[in-house]
């Protein structure tokens, strides 16, 4: 079956990388997994063979059917992942994520997922290195953004190892790695994640711009001052605690407005 480009389709068909996945995953026939774009089913067989309560989400219709086929008591969601309702397929249990996420969909679908964080044990993606990158760059690196502030609020991702372009077909012209993330340990939470989530997307709008600039919508050089922070700092430069205390203060402002 030929990869679809709509989709972003690339199988991974390595069996050396194929093992080293699901040994990190490590599942057990008392988990309850759900694999995102399972293809044909490279990793779902093995998934299977551990006994683990198993659901599967797969837009391709001739994927679903090839699925079907080999796995007929496989429990498949036949849908666009990004439209899911995954309160009604975890019914209130947690569950660990698994999957190789196209790139046009993974930034939008762990946004979503980040949603469900009281439904969601852990998760393991394929992804773009450079998107992983992102996602674990810490403060002042040049990979350092809003993916990197908001993945690290709502996870504690890391970045476990690469697989080369040659593990797939058809080839793609980037390598990918796989992300571990596991639940955050954020301390103080965000009172207001919403909040939070629209200040971080403001702040990297404008990286370039000093902080007294690009938030001056949300806090005054004094508030900024009053958080301990250089008005002259860029957004690159402030800690996920950093940007929390922001919009803590910014959210308790509102409040008492």
């Amino acid at each position: 079956m030929r990869a679809r480009k709509r989709f972003g389709q690339n199988f991974l068909t390595d069996r050396h990388s194929i093992d080293r996945i699901i040994s990190a995953i490590n599942p057990r026939k008392t988990d309850h997994i759900i694999e995102v774009g399972p293809g044909h089913g490279a990793l779902t067989s093995a998934l299977i063979e551990s006994g683990c309560d198993l659901t599967v989400i797969e837009i391709d219709r001739d994927l679903a059917a090839e699925l079907r086929m080999f796995h007929p008591r496989l429990r498949i969601v036949e849908a666009d992942v990004l439209k899911v309702d995954f309160d009604e397929i975890t019914a209130g249990t947690p569950h660990r994520i698994v999957g190789n996420l196209p790139y046009n969909i993974s930034t939008p679908l762990l946004f979503k997922l980040f949603g469900h964080a009281a439904l969601i044990s852990d998760m393991y993606f394929m992804l773009q290195l450079e998107v992983v990158e992102r996602m674990v760059a810490t403060p002042s690196a040049k990979d350092y953004g809003r993916l990197s502030v908001m993945t690290q609020y709502h996870s504690t991702p890391q970045l476990l190892f690469t697989v080369p372009p040659a593990a797939f077909s058809p080839r793609p012209k980037v390598t990918s790695a796989i992300v571990r993330l596991a639940s955050a340990n954020t301390v103080p939470p965000a009172l207001d994640t919403t909040i939070l989530e629209s200040l971080v997307t403001a702040a990297f709008s404008q990286r370039r711009k000093t902080i007294r600039n690009a938030l001056k919508t949300w806090l005054s050089e004094a508030e900024l001052t009053s958080l301990q922070l250089d008005p002259s700092l860029r957004p690159e430069n402030l800690s996920l605690a950093d940007f929390v205390a922001c919009a803590n203060l910014a959210t308790t402002r509102g409040r008492n407005a």
